[in-house]
């Protein structure tokens, strides 16, 4: 009797943890996560090329990296948006060590990046 109890409370745990997943707590859907992660990281590039100084641009990368973490759709997905996250971090990097030009570049890929996410929807 008290191995039932055992094995009943471990498969309530299990169930409860079940509903309660990751994406049940996302503010936005994957898509729109999307859109909203390009936008951010398109107003950091449009700033960085219109001369903005490098911690406005760094906050506007901040904000990208932010808004990136809403994207929940699956592993193929997380792994993608993972490698986004690292090249807007290397953007930031770049922007530190004084180097726009490699930071632009950076910006660029990472647009490539999260524009590319939706393909794997």
């Amino acid at each position: 009797m008290k191995s039932l109890k055992t094995l009943l409370t471990a498969l309530i745990i299990v169930a409860s943890s079940a509903v309660l997943s990751t994406p049940a707590f996302a503010q936005y859907p994957p898509e729109q996560a999307i859109d909203l992660t390009v936008a951010k990281v398109q107003s950091a590039i449009d700033a960085l090329k219109s001369g903005a100084n490098a911690d406005a641009v760094s906050d506007l990368i901040k904000d990208a990296l932010d808004a990136s973490k809403e994207i929940n759709a699956s592993d193929t997905v997380f792994v993608a948006r993972t490698k986004g996250s690292n090249t807007l971090k290397n953007a930031r990097k770049h922007l530190k060590e004084g180097s726009t030009k490699d930071a632009e570049q950076e910006l660029d890929n990472a647009l490539k990046a999260f524009s590319n996410l939706k393909k794997l929807l």
